[in-house]
């Protein structure tokens, strides 16, 4: 294995790690941390329920199913980068 090899190989598992790292924070936003406020949020109305009920019910999933997409979106692009892709 030559240092270039080893170099990428690098960069592509510290580009991985940070796409991980922003996911997780993201992750944690919107399991906790949202619905930690949702009390507060609930004096605010969107579409006719109370924001923090809204957010807890409906927009965390949505936060999710869109995080997972974006997050195999942009491994598959740095996977690409790298040559280790499909």
């Amino acid at each position: 294995m030559s240092s270039n090899d080893a170099g990428s190989r690098e960069r592509h598992w510290e580009k991985t790690r940070n796409l991980n790292t922003v996911i997780m924070i993201l992750w944690v936003v919107f399991a906790i941390i949202i619905p930690f406020m949702a009390s507060s949020l609930n004096s605010i109305s969107f579409l006719g329920f109370p924001l923090g009920y809204y957010m807890c019910v409906q927009g965390s999933l949505i936060a999710f199913v869109a995080m997972i997409w974006v997050q195999n979106w942009r491994q598959d692009a740095i996977d690409d980068e790298f040559g280790v892709g499909d």
